[in-house]
């Protein structure tokens, strides 16, 4: 700015030229004013300046003045920075066009404003200047100052322009090259950068700026030595901004240069862009470390690289997989070689990360995928791999090892390149023993079936054998069974196999089946006399031989085998006390027969041949003529055990005892409570034929016709016919015709809806029409005979119902039925049926107490098998979950552990990954999950399950990529557990909005 010498010329003019004229006294009073105004303008008084100024502009008599006077008003306003002043300095240009100030004026407020730094006006008034009206000071000045007005308004040309006319000059030549240098910096033009730069080097003033530029354009031209040393050479005397960017360029130079020890302590002193690293930043590091085999650090910071979708993730997340291989953290590894797989920036790469993505997930298992899955992606991908045969074996035996023998198997079946016949063997056999051990004995049967189809490995061939006989055993097709369990004797290789042990057992007990007694007898004694054979198969042979004895007669003989079983003591050893009791009877030792039923009734106060043998008991009283004790036997029967199908036939035993000894009142109370307690029952049928004797025999059969009125199920007048119709139906029955048995039956139950036999035609019907899949239509002919008093069908009929009931859901109809069946079953596995469904059907009603009360009570019964076992404790271990006692559900489950298989087996393993995790062992969680994946990837709902927990284990070890990445592959490979996705999602924007505070690669989500 040149203001004074412009102001000291005209003070000289204004004075000189009253010196010459005359003037008034006005006029010399205007020019004091004028002098006294222009002194305040040149002190900064603009203010009061600007007042003065008015004043004298408003009295002034000459133009001349006016207009300087107007010109000063305006500079003061832009000084003073009023709204109006652009207005004012307008109206000066406008009403004063002659003015030797125009030019002033807008040389003088543009360069106000510029040294303001408010370049847009200052760029607004360089316009309006004649450049040849100014001095070469001025246009060098006017020159500077517009190229860097349009400098800082980012018009790169329009600076260039300007600057390149005053960049020879001595003012503001270093100046004008400083700023084309690093215009044609920012614009890669780096030949130019340094060719002005180099002209402005060694004043002090640039040279700060000047070497971290030149550091800077030699590492982008790849002069990374150059870059080094000019980096070194200013780091100490830049600023905290120009530091953290230095040590970037330095230790990027050395990444460059291979020299990754070097590199570390400089890259990691870089403090990045508005704070923040992004993805490559932290690869660089991480790379740097991986190559000093510092595998920890070279986790830390490959793992921070979120969402990476270039080569440079790719790369990162490959060596990231390379590093966790190395720290031994292989479910990590499986991670990020997985990640590296699906991006296509390096085809080498992803190549090599899928291959070691598909050997990790045959190693530790895979929760994305099952593992045959995972090596034909592989396969079909890189069918010309080097690895090709290596990961064929690995796909062979993955079959087994992964236990999905059903997805096994339907890739067996489906593809014609990996269809191994010893692999195909061995995996339709352990998919027949899984399908065996779900109670489905046709569907096993097709497997064993397959895999016998294929006879290379002599082992599974005759264990598929033996299963394929136990198979036939539980359809009851015992003369299949039986070729069966003898074809896998003669086996060689079946000797060697657990199978083995229990074969003669096995063929023993096919003969009781079919009822071939005189071999069984044989078989199992062979059996029971061998050594080291399992306490409770030794126990039931003994019983089994006993039973045998007994059914041909040879009741001596069984009694010693029961015997044997007695002394055992172990399970059903009441059963053959109470058979042993039985063969005194039938060798005319009633007398120690009496003696060992009361010694039973004793011995066994809670067995379920009680009632048999008071039953029994009361029959023997009978038997050797003592009435009175008979009566007391059926008394306490009655009295002891109500709900006994033997009730009924007691009453009607105490009945005939009081007709034959002539007590006919006392037989007519008898009969008629038999009448009226179990209406439609044989036992009612033979009572109302006695009691019509009786009733005869006293004269009195008014009386007998108008008690047999009051009965709904006799028609006496209809009997012949009634009888007839059913013996039809039932004849048809006998042949297998069911058809034409299920016909009968509807038209007797038609014709005799209260008939002498309605209660067997309605459970018979109930039975065919189960039989043929007509569930629905089964389900009132059960309900009439449960509803009805204890008859010879109850048990069966309770049974069917409630699993009616049960298939349908419909577990408040369920339970009463179940409840019942537990307590009136003679049969134990009624029993055990009737409480395990009770456990079940309260757990789906939200009875959490009565679940496990019914578990406790399955678990109380020492005979059941494992599989009904585990689901008592799973019962348990769910109702402990759902009221809050996870202390009882993590007990429970580790003993599903100890004995589950298959979906049970995988629940549990995912409840041992809950618990490590609420433990806080987040590392144990997840090795537990390795095994969740490689036993059980069968079961998606489980590997779903055991990925959110991943992904918060991982969160909470600090490690973010693998967080992200197990949390995107629940969100895409299970997408329809709706509610376990809506959870991943969640917890990976609180993560992803965590990484954003630090990594500018990772975008935050807005929730």
């Amino acid at each position: 700015m040149r203001y004074n010498s412009f102001f000291s010329f005209l003070i000289i003019f204004i004075v000189g030229h009253s010196a010459i004229a005359q003037q008034s006294a006005v006029y010399t009073n205007d020019f004091a004013d004028y002098t006294k105004a222009l002194e305040l303008y040149n002190n900064h008084q603009y203010k009061a300046a600007q007042k003065l100024f008015k004043e004298v502009k408003s009295q002034a008599e000459t133009s001349s003045l006016e207009s300087d006077c107007a010109y000063y008003v305006a500079n003061c306003a832009v000084r003073l920075n009023q709204s109006n002043a652009d207005e004012l300095m307008e109206d000066f240009v406008q009403n004063y066009p002659s003015s030797t100030k125009r030019n002033s004026a807008y040389i003088n407020v543009a360069n106000y404003y510029f040294e303001n730094g408010q370049y847009d006006y200052a760029r607004k008034w360089f316009d309006e200047v004649d450049e040849s009206s100014l001095s070469r000071e001025e246009l060098e000045e006017f020159n500077f100052n517009n190229g860097y007005a349009y400098f800082k308004a980012d018009r790169k040309g329009e600076a260039k322009k300007y600057f390149n006319k005053v960049r020879d000059s001595k003012e503001y030549g270093s100046q004008a090259k400083y700023y084309l240098g690093f215009m044609a910096y920012e614009g890669d033009d780096y030949k130019e950068a340094n060719e002005m730069f180099d002209q402005v080097k060694g004043e002090n003033r640039y040279d700060r700026n000047l070497s971290y530029f030149q550091a800077d354009m030699n590492f982008k031209l790849g002069k990374f030595e150059e870059a080094i040393s000019l980096g070194l050479a200013q780091l100490d005397k830049s600023s905290a901004i120009e530091r953290s960017e230095l040590n970037k360029i330095i230790g990027e130079s050395y990444f460059n240069l291979k020299k990754y020890e070097e590199a570390i302590p400089y890259l990691k002193e870089y403090r990045g862009k508005k704070g923040k690293w992004n993805n490559t930043d932290y690869y660089q590091l991480g790379y740097a470390y991986y190559k000093q085999q510092d595998y920890e650090n070279a986790v830390s910071e490959f793992n921070k690289i979120i969402d990476g979708q270039n080569h440079v993730a790719q790369n990162a997340y490959y060596h990231l997989a390379e590093s966790y291989i190395e720290l031994g953290k292989k479910q990590e590894a499986l991670n990020a070689f997985k990640n590296a797989s699906e991006m296509e920036f390096d085809e080498k790469i992803q190549e090599d990360a899928a291959l070691n993505y598909a050997k990790l997930s045959y190693e530790i298992g895979n929760n994305y995928k099952s593992i045959p899955e995972v090596l034909t992606d592989f396969l079909e991908k890189y069918p010309a791999s080097q690895e090709r045969e290596a990961v064929e074996e690995l796909l062979v035996d993955s079959y087994i090892t992964s236990k999905n023998y059903e997805k096994a198997l339907k890739l067996l079946e489906d593809s014609n390149d990996y269809k191994d016949k010893v692999v195909y063997q061995k995996v339709a056999y352990y998919r027949g023993v899984e399908i065996y051990n779900q109670g489905n004995y046709s569907g096993s049967l097709v497997l064993f079936n397959k895999s016998l189809a294929e006879r290379n490995d002599q082992t599974f061939t005759a264990k598929a054998t033996y299963w394929k006989a136990e198979s036939d055993y539980n359809l009851e097709n015992y003369q299949d069974a039986l070729i069966g369990y003898k074809e896998f004797k003669g086996m060689a290789a079946a000797k060697n196999t657990v199978e083995y042990e229990s074969i003669d057992y096995n063929i023993a007990y096919t003969y009781f089946k079919r009822k071939e007694y005189a071999t069984a007898i044989n078989a199992f004694k062979n059996y029971s006399e061998k050594s080291n054979i399992p306490l409770t198969q030794k126990n039931d042979a003994y019983l089994r031989l006993g039973d045998s004895y007994f059914v041909t007669s040879d009741y001596w003989s069984a009694m010693e085998a029961y015997n044997k079983a007695i002394a055992m003591k172990g399970i059903d050893s009441d059963y053959a006390y109470f058979q042993k009791a039985i063969s005194y009877g039938f060798v005319d030792k009633n007398d120690r027969k009496i003696e060992d039923l009361e010694a039973f009734l004793k011995k066994y106060k809670k067995s379920i041949y009680r009632d048999d043998a008071y039953y029994e008991l009361g029959n023997t009283y009978v038997a050797i003529g003592n009435t009175n004790k008979a009566i007391q036997a059926y008394d306490q029967l009655i009295n002891n055990v109500p709900a006994s199908s033997f009730v009924s036939k007691s009453l009607l035993k105490q009945g005939l005892i009081y007709y034959n000894n002539d007590r006919g009142n006392e037989a007519l109370q008898k009969f008629k409570k038999v009448v009226q307690q179990y209406p439609g029952t044989e036992e009612a049928n033979q009572a109302v034929k006695t009691a019509r004797v009786v009733y005869v025999d006293l004269g009195r059969t008014d009386e007998y016709a108008a008690w047999v009125s009051t009965l709904d199920f006799v028609e006496v007048s209809d009997s012949d016919i009634d009888n007839a119709t059913y013996e039809a139906a039932e004849n048809q029955f006998i042949e297998n015709n069911t058809k034409n048995a299920k016909k009968g039956f509807q038209k007797y139950l038609n014709d005799f809806p209260n008939g002498l036999h309605a209660m067997s035609a309605h459970f018979y019907l109930g039975q065919l029409q189960y039989r043929d899949n007509e569930k629905n239509e089964a389900i009132p002919h059960y309900k009439y005979v449960v509803e009805k008093s204890r008859n010879e069908f109850t048990e069966q009929a309770l049974a069917r119902l409630s699993q009616l009931y049960l298939e349908n859901k419909n577990y408040k109809e369920a339970i009463p039925i179940l409840k019942r069946l537990e307590a009136e079953a003679d049969f134990p596995q009624n029993i055990t049926f009737a409480q395990s469904n009770l456990m079940k059907s309260y757990y789906q009603l939200e009875n959490y107490e009565s679940t496990v009360q019914y578990a406790e009570k399955v678990l109380q019964d020492t005979k059941i098998e494992n599989n009904v076992k585990s689901d008592a404790q799973v019962f348990i271990a769910r109702s402990a979950m759902q009221t809050g006692d996870e202390a009882r559900a993590k007990t429970a489950y580790q003993e599903v552990q100890k004995i589950a298989t298959g979906e049970l087996a995988a629940e549990a393993q995912y409840y041992e990954v809950y618990f490590k995790r609420e433990a806080g062992n987040y590392e144990a969680s997840n090795e537990a999950i390795q095994t969740l994946a490689k036993e059980y990837s069968g079961y998606p709902k489980w590997s779903a399950k055991s990925l959110l927990l991943m992904g918060k284990n991982f969160d909470d070890l600090g490690d973010a990529y693998q967080a992200t990445y197990v949390l995107n592959g629940l969100i895409n490979g299970y997408p329809e557990y709706t509610d376990l996705v809506a959870e991943a999602k969640a917890e990976l924007s609180r993560i992803k909005n965590k990484q954003a505070e630090t990594n500018s690669s990772v975008e935050a989500n807005q929730n």
